[in-house]
């Protein structure tokens, strides 16, 4: 009996390390996107945009509640199956969220930046799809996710054509 609460007391910690592990990956990719990006609220601030643009303060916010959602959806997923597939389409979602920030702000190439999110957002949408197989949990925590990006997207090409 002793051996068995040992080892469920090792399982748990595991699975609570994991979910740390992925909250880890996030912030990494959160990190790299602002890495040498100095500026952004001053620059969006400058940028022509459309009436229907947010105002900057609101992104902070809904990046984090965005940012957590990943995290424990990636994580239930693992939960289930394992670093599978779906958790392949999962990192390559948040890689290319990472490399959006530098090439919209850091490098002003607001049209490549537009080619870039949409690459994520089909990538987000390949996630969900994945997820939903192991996890309809895990895909729906990834929906507001996918709407916001459709949003940003959206908001991206405004700002390119706009600023052009």
């Amino acid at each position: 009996m002793e051996i068995s609460r040992n080892a469920s007391a090792r399982s748990g910690r595991r699975t609570w390390w994991a979910l740390a592990g992925f909250a880890a990956a996030v912030v990494v990719a959160a990190a790299i996107g602002g890495l040498g990006v100095q500026g952004t609220t001053d620059e969006y601030a400058s940028l022509r945009q459309p009436g229907w643009a947010p105002p900057s303060w609101l992104f902070g916010p809904v990046w984090s509640v965005l940012y957590a959602l990943i995290a424990v959806a990636g994580w239930l997923v693992w939960r289930r199956v394992g670093f599978s597939t779906a958790l392949w389409a999962w990192t390559a979602q948040l890689v290319l969220n990472a490399i959006w920030t530098p090439l919209f702000f850091g490098a002003g190439r607001y049209g490549l930046a537009f080619a870039e999110i949409v690459l994520m957002w089909l990538a987000i949408g390949l996630t969900v799809v994945l997820f939903a197989r192991v996890s309809r949990v895990a895909a729906s925590l990834l929906l507001p996710y996918w709407a916001w990006v459709t949003f940003a997207a959206a908001l991206n090409l405004s700002i390119w054509q706009l600023n052009n």
